[in-house]
């Protein structure tokens, strides 16, 4: 087992969609040394991981960050399906409830999955994880907030007994930010895997291809891609 610096090594939380690629270029343009892990809990688009091989292959075909990359981890989370009832887990038609928020918000998920991925990071001699959360421009959902990832990373620091950070390199930015973000890590090399590569769409559609990427053009997630992209063009021309 190769055990990185904790200073200079970082775990990605990376699921194989866009902002998560995004993290993990932005993770290679920092630290001596990248691992990744994804997650496997009955989601409806689990398309999502039958790219992240693919990502993770052309990004370390990069020069520039591809001695960096390190060992990627699945963990299987089969009972966070069980427990939930949603439009990401069951074949169920996207809504929105009394509460505002709309039937893809799997309840504890980014916890569930920041969680595991700290026990993981603690066995690999790593203190920080990176992910995609925003609370700037998307679908609402709780634990995407700041004040949630960072009152998580001080619990998993107490309860670790060792500094966990978590960085969230889009928390701030809108979706034609990430794009932006994109193109500035890797330029047209890195957008062109954003497009062809990677999977956003919550129906796990990816017989549709847009000028942002693959998806079926209408669920949210496709719908806050396509207006980034839109957004971001429009600010290039």
């Amino acid at each position: 087992m190769i055990q990185s610096s904790p200073a200079s090594s970082a775990l990605v939380l990376f699921s194989g969609g866009q902002d998560s690629t995004v993290c993990l270029a932005w993770a290679l343009d920092r630290y001596d040394r990248v691992e990744t892990v994804g997650f496997t809990y009955g989601q409806r688009h689990a398309v999502e991981l039958a790219q992240r091989p693919i990502i993770r292959a052309k990004l370390a075909s990069l020069a520039e960050t591809g001695p960096k990359l390190g060992s990627d981890t699945v963990l299987d989370l089969p009972a966070l399906q069980s427990i939930s009832d949603t439009a990401l887990t069951r074949e169920t038609e996207i809504t929105f409830a009394a509460t505002g928020l709309p039937s893809t918000f799997v309840p504890g998920r980014n916890l569930l999955f920041l969680t595991y991925a700290a026990a993981l990071a603690y066995r690999r001699g790593i203190a920080t994880l990176v992910g995609g959360m925003c609370e700037t421009d998307f679908s609402g959902y709780p634990d995407c907030r700041n004040s949630t990832i960072q009152t998580l990373a001080k619990a998993l620091s107490l309860g670790l007994d060792k500094p966990v950070a978590i960085e969230t390199p889009l928390m701030f930015i809108d979706k034609a930010g990430t794009w932006e973000l994109g193109m500035k890590l890797g330029g047209e090399k890195l957008v062109e895997v954003i497009v062809e590569d990677t999977h956003t769409c919550y129906l796990g559609d990816r017989s549709h291809r847009h000028a942002w990427g693959y998806g079926c053009g209408t669920c949210p997630a496709c719908e806050l891609r396509a207006k980034g992209w839109n957004e971001w063009q429009a600010r290039t021309t």
